[in-house]
């Protein structure tokens, strides 16, 4: 997870680098969060509680597919990847370019209805 505001600048700083060939930059926040955390930050900018709460793998087709998706599959084996620990970064984020908004100002941004965290 990574602020849009943090890949803006890592975009930006990249366009300005000389280098040639193919390149592949990861992104990375610049800490890992859970869906605790996020939730806690929620809290904080919201002012009330809010609790992540995890639902059972059985049921992530019928709520993918409620909410318009016709083929959920490659989604829940994404969501299954990054559970799993088999989906991350090369070397697990340690070359990543790591970005500086904490979560708790990405989502104090976005509540306040500000896109630039």
């Amino acid at each position: 997870m990574i602020a849009t505001a943090d890949i803006g600048n890592a975009i930006a700083d990249l366009l300005q680098q000389q280098w040639s060939g193919t390149r592949i930059v990861e992104l990375e926040a610049a800490e890992r969060v859970s869906p605790a955390a996020i939730a806690a930050a929620f809290s904080r900018a919201l002012g009330k509680p809010v609790r992540a709460e995890a639902v059972p793998r059985e049921q992530w087709e019928a709520i993918f597919r409620e909410q318009g998706m016709h083929n959920p599959l490659p989604r829940m084996q994404m969501i299954d990847g990054f559970n799993q620990g088999w989906i991350d970064f090369a070397d697990k984020g340690a070359n990543a370019c790591k970005g500086s908004v904490s979560i708790e100002a990405a989502i104090a941004a976005l509540v306040e209805g500000n896109t630039s965290a």
